[in-house]
């Protein structure tokens, strides 16, 4: 394919900010029909799906508070990941454009003390949707800034007053919390193991509901999603480390949010690869004319560095980790990644993790050698063969040692 961009290990993904769908006026149009009447009000009155969002700016003093919808009842889709596999970006944007951001400048150590502070640690710990009213300084504005790594929302406000009713603690969460001589990487990792979702041990990490006494902190909303999936997948990846190498090279296909994945399991020790490449008028290509490809790589050891392609790096890890697991097998693999022009805006890193889960529950195709493994990629993917060759240390070193083998089989 002609117009390809090579590696930008350089690319900052985090501060990029992608402001349209199809069409930057109709985005900002859409949007704002759904919130005008949010933006009218000096407060609003719903059921929060316990959903909260801790700012990064300013750390050590950040921005806090809570995400409310003007509407009660069981709005626990609104911050449920992984029931939003089937949903289009349309769907997302439209449910999480109705939840209102309070904000509210606190210090990261504040977590116990001061009334709102509270408020937002007791949406965290609750096990359902929780009546909340929120009363504003000013009217509500919109911010058309929509994040790779985290769920859009809609209108934010500075908070003068919040009122939390009604909740009740997951006995789970709460039994982490009162625990405050568990590290918060134990409290993330067992509760993981009994089954908690996610995106709800992010939250509790964000709110700073884990950890020693004396170190819990909020931490920023971005920062808590990453930290939970490399914590989980770093714990996952250890105990494959000791388990049997894979028979055969396995491949699973998906397409999602017109995202097309192509993920590989191939006999070996643990390495993992994820390439993404980005179609122009994407999040991360928005103003190119060309793809951009771009990855990131681990060998056994893992990666003493942040890797390149930014949180989607841990959030796919965790998922091949976890059907590793599940297969009792040890193997190297490889994420191939093609992001077409129909994933107009951002909708989360959930859209990895869940939607590589969701590639990993296929059938997969059974792969007899490096060649057949070539040949499906060039069935099933836009990108040339050698484009992704280019930009794979992992296909590299599969091809290095194939043509060991030839020599040595010829010797």
């Amino acid at each position: 394919m002609n117009g390809i961009q090579e590696s930008q290990p350089n690319v900052k993904r985090s501060d990029i900010v992608y402001k349209h769908m199809r069409d930057p006026r109709m985005l900002r149009y859409y949007y704002k029909v759904k919130t005008v009447s949010m933006m009218n009000e000096l407060g609003i009155g719903g059921s929060s799906p316990t959903d909260i969002f801790i700012g990064r700016f300013g750390y050590p003093n950040v921005s806090i508070g809570p995400l409310v919808p003007p509407q009660f009842g069981d709005t626990s889709l609104l911050s449920t990941p992984e029931r939003w596999r089937s949903l289009s970006i349309e769907e997302i944007v439209e449910f999480r454009s109705s939840l209102v951001r309070g904000m509210t400048i606190s210090k990261v150590a504040d977590v116990e003390t001061g009334r709102i502070q509270q408020q937002v640690r007791d949406l965290a710990l609750a096990d359902r949707p929780a009546e909340a009213e929120l009363s504003f300084l000013k009217k509500p504005f919109v911010n058309l800034e929509f994040r790779d790594e985290v769920q859009p929302y809609g209108p934010s406000a500075q908070i003068k007053d919040l009122s939390v009713y009604n909740t009740r603690a997951d006995r789970n969460i709460e039994k982490y919390y009162m625990d405050d001589a568990a590290k918060a990487a134990t409290s993330v990792i067992e509760l993981y193991d009994k089954g908690i979702n996610v995106s709800k041990i992010q939250r509790g990490l964000s709110a700073g509901l884990f950890g020693l006494k004396n170190n819990r902190k909020f931490v920023p909303t971005r920062w808590s999603i990453t930290a939970v999936d490399d914590t989980i997948s770093k714990r996952n990846r250890a105990e494959v480390k000791d388990l049997d190498v894979i028979d055969s090279i396995y491949a699973f296909s998906n397409v999602a949010l017109d995202n097309r994945w192509l993920i590989f399991f191939i006999p070996g020790n643990w390495q993992y690869e994820s390439i993404e490449a980005w179609w122009p008028k994407t999040i991360w290509n928005e103003d190119g004319k060309n793809i951009s490809i771009f990855g990131s790589y681990e060998g056994y050891k893992g990666r003493s560095t942040y890797a390149e392609i930014g949180g989607c790096y841990y959030a796919a890890r965790l998922a091949v980790t976890e059907k590793l697991k599940e297969l009792n097998k040890q193997a190297m693999v490889l994420i191939l990644r093609e992001v077409h022009d129909g994933y107009t805006m951002p909708v989360g890193v959930w859209n990895v993790r869940e939607h590589v889960r969701e590639t990993l529950s296929t059938k997969p195709q059974a792969v007899h050698n490096t060649k057949e493994m070539l040949s499906l990629i060039a069935g099933k993917l836009d990108i040339k063969v050698n484009d992704w060759i280019r930009n794979s240390q992992l296909l590299k070193n599969l091809l290095i040692q194939k043509r060991i083998n030839e020599y040595v089989a010829k010797e």
